[in-house]
């Protein structure tokens, strides 16, 4: 690769990173700003600036709450997903029989079903059984996003070679140990991933969780709603809410990046 072509990758890259920073630049810089700054100059930087914004989001949020709630839906839903969906995809992928070709096309035909065509029916039926609180709210994400992370899961155990299994059945393990000791450890690329796109999801969704969540039980996408009224829309407040409720992600990502790296560093060399 030549010089020439080194610097129009460089250029392009900086130009592209730009681009992806640019709305964090106006998300943050607003968040300092009043209500007038910010429809006189959405591009400018605050001048005056201010931090009440912060502490006025922080208390209408009810942040520590809210917080509290989003951690514990996102958590709990990931992890269930990740170890329901890796034992389904395993039981299916290494059962070579019709019964599990056929629950393997349901799960992927489950993909094709859009929520919004059962979200009122499932909603009234887990009302019936008292069920509209935050761990109903985790059995439906268990239940909706398990398909796209079993399809994932089956199509990277397809390329394990099932001599694994067998070596390690040879040396006395249970099929659980074969599970978690053997082949689990193998599949660490996909489910990062899994994890990812899961926890991305949950975190930011706002339709399922308006439509079960008592308002104790709000997660932060809930509350942010707040902010914007029928006839008044708080822009200043809803962008320093927004700044507050994307640290936990940063600080999940710095904290898991080498997990992360590992994960994607593992699947490239496979």
């Amino acid at each position: 690769m030549g010089k020439t072509s080194k610097k129009v990758i460089g250029i392009v890259g900086l130009l592209l990173g730009i681009l992806w920073l640019f709305p964090f630049y106006l998300i943050v810089t607003n968040s300092f700003k009043t209500p007038k700054g910010i429809f006189a100059s959405v591009l400018s930087l605050p001048h005056p600036s201010t931090g009440a914004n912060y502490v006025n989001s922080f208390k209408a949020l009810d942040f520590i709450t809210s917080l509290t709630n989003s951690l514990i839906i996102t958590i709990c839903s990931v992890l269930l997903i990740i170890l329901a969906s890796s034992m389904a995809a395993y039981a299916l992928q290494r059962n070579h029989s019709k019964l599990s070709s056929g629950l393997l096309m349901l799960f992927i035909s489950a993909m094709l079903i859009p929520f919004q065509s059962v979200m009122i029916p499932l909603t009234a039926n887990f009302g019936a059984v008292h069920f509209l609180n935050m761990w109903g709210l985790v059995i439906m994400y268990l239940g909706f996003d398990c398909s796209l992370s079993v399809f994932l899961y089956q199509g990277t155990l397809a390329s394990i070679p099932i001599a694994m299994d067998e070596s390690a059945e040879l040396e006395g393990a249970s099929r659980w140990q074969i599970f978690t000791k053997v082949i689990f450890p193998m599949l660490s690329p996909i489910t990062v991933t899994v994890a990812i796109l899961n926890i991305i999801a949950i975190w930011n969704d706002y339709l399922l969780p308006s439509l079960v969540l008592p308002q104790a039980q709000y997660t932060i996408p809930l509350q942010m709603f707040n902010f914007f009224g029928e006839y008044t829309k708080q822009w200043h407040l809803a962008l320093a809410g927004i700044t507050i409720s994307i640290i936990p992600v940063i600080l999940f990502y710095l904290f898991a990046q080498k997990w992360i790296i590992k994960g994607v560093t593992d699947g490239a060399v496979k």
